[in-house]
């Protein structure tokens, strides 16, 4: 019978242990316990906070000052969530790749002409020396 009653308070720590935190709703407490947010990050959270709630991930990244993409991704992993949406980077890591892919496929033009313009600025006073160095040494000669 004390095997069991251990066995639920260690399980019933564990689920607190990995509760999620509501970086709206969370006390300060709450966000210092979250693997990776410090101090510092706890106070730029709660400061951005009082001006307004967090809509989403996106605009948690684009206030509080130090987080990323990475920093989302392990906070989120550690049981943080906004409005009780975990992080979710697959997402943002199609959109880059998308634009990768159009930039690729699309031709740099400006760089063409360039390219075009540079060979055919350079005069050639006598074409058959330029084809190849023995022309270009019986030419010297000539």
């Amino acid at each position: 019978m004390f095997k069991k009653l251990l066995a639920f308070f260690a399980a019933l720590s564990a689920v607190v242990a990995f509760a999620a935190v509501d970086v709206n709703k969370a006390t300060q407490a709450e966000l210092d316990g979250v693997k990776g947010v410090g101090p510092v990050t706890t106070r730029l959270i709660m400061a951005e906070r009082k001006k307004a709630e967090f809509k989403n991930w996106d605009d948690f990244i684009a206030r509080v000052k130090g987080v990323g993409d990475k920093s989302a991704a392990q906070f989120s992993a550690a049981g943080m969530t906004i409005g009780g949406a975990p992080y979710t980077a697959a997402a943002k890591a199609a959109k880059p790749a998308a634009k990768a892919e159009t930039k690729k496929a699309q031709p740099d033009e400006k760089a063409m002409p360039a390219k075009a313009a540079a060979s055919a600025a350079v005069p050639v006073a006598n074409p058959a020396a330029a084809a190849t160095p023995v022309a270009a040494a019986s030419a010297a000669k000539k």
